[in-house]
């Protein structure tokens, strides 16, 4: 029984984890000095959390569960798509090489 409540666990936050992994690759990318291709990633993590949203269920979502199924898709698309259009339509700016 330990093990069956231990993979429900597991499971239960691996979309989150999913979402938390390419963040912080973004965030390295960041660091690098490459912000741009490390908020792309930061907006990708948002369309992997909406893409995860409607594929699992909301026992599975755990943390990227916040609304309804339909609520959280769309706000975590929408937000997603406005943080990768901003940063590609970025020129200039204090990180510029």
């Amino acid at each position: 029984m330990p093990e069956q409540r231990w993979r429900s666990a597991a499971g239960q936050h691996l979309p989150f984890a999913l979402v938390l992994g390419v963040t912080l690759l973004g965030l390295v990318r960041i660091v690098q000095y490459h912000w741009r291709q490390g908020v792309v990633l930061i907006g990708i993590a948002l369309l992997l959390a909406a893409l995860l949203r409607v594929l699992v269920t909301d026992e599975q979502a755990g943390l990227i569960a916040i609304r309804g199924r339909g609520v959280d898709a769309l706000l975590y698309s929408g937000l997603g798509v406005a943080v990768i259009v901003v940063a590609m339509t970025i020129t200039g700016g204090p990180f510029s090489r």
